[in-house]
């Protein structure tokens, strides 16, 4: 049964769309199958992987939530061999009210994944950067999370919200729900208030906060213009090595050992 893996945090522009698409691609470039879900309407890992969230197929995750259309009939062949992609939509915004009358609506999505999850090794999905009930769906039909973190002290007072949001999902539609880690990311080691948030992240998150982090990298940011993934658009890049590492470190946590981390 493949594990699904919900990237998470409620504040933006903490690098949480980026991990999905380059940790997706790292796990397909590690000979895992892997499904990418886009659950965040402004569609950005749509765009980043080179597809239109425009498009005039009405093939997206709205469709999916709504009741029109099953998962699978949704599946997206990225350039990778080995990575599939559901893309969104803007319309997926307004998917939260038309679910409200719906019978059990916080596991909509994970009814839906039901029949395909055998066919991935890692389904990965990019939460929205709200706390409502499209993300309480992710949370229901994921077995982790992973929460990208930005080293700044404003990024971690967020970190109670969403914490508590994964406490109550666990609590009543997701007993089995773990965090996997928090990762960071956007790290420059030339600002010391960096250095010093990842001291207070790893005292009190110890084991939780990944190994691997992800530095600041020019790269990274151009990817997504072009349509592709850090791995695709430059494999020499730091990024392009930070995600591979993060993606053998989750092999790791996940009792793949052969995947040890670069030096």
């Amino acid at each position: 049964m493949g594990k699904i893996i919900a990237i998470a945090n409620q504040k933006g522009g903490v690098g949480k769309t980026t991990t999905a698409i380059n940790l997706a691609a790292s796990l397909s470039i590690l000979e895992k199958k892997v499904l990418v879900i886009d659950a965040d309407p402004q569609a950005n890992t749509t765009s980043g992987l080179n597809f239109s969230p425009d498009n005039d197929e009405k093939r997206t995750l709205y469709e999916i939530m709504i009741g029109q259309i099953s998962a699978k009939d949704t599946l997206i062949q990225t350039e990778l061999e080995r990575l599939h992609l559901i893309p969104s939509h803007i319309n997926l915004v307004g998917a939260e009210v038309e679910m409200v009358d719906v019978a059990h609506r916080e596991s909509v999505l994970r009814n839906a994944l039901s029949p395909i999850r055998d066919d991935y090794d890692y389904i990965i999905i990019d939460c929205p950067p709200q706390l409502g009930l499209i993300t309480i769906n992710c949370l229901a039909a994921a077995d982790s999370v992973i929460i990208p973190v930005q080293p700044e002290f404003f990024a971690l007072e967020g970190l109670g919200k969403l914490l508590q949001t994964i406490r109550i999902v666990q609590s009543s539609v997701n007993k089995g729900l773990e965090i996997e880690g928090f990762v960071i990311t956007m790290f420059d080691g030339r600002a010391k208030v960096h250095s010093q948030v990842v001291e207070e992240l790893r005292n009190h998150f110890k084991t939780m906060v990944f190994n691997t982090i992800i530095q600041r990298n020019i790269r990274l940011t151009e990817a997504p213009g072009h349509g592709k993934p850090i791995l695709l658009y430059d494999v020499q890049s730091s990024g392009a090595r930070n995600y591979l590492n993060l993606a053998r470190e989750v092999l790791q946590h996940n009792n793949d050992p052969q995947y040890a981390p670069a030096e």
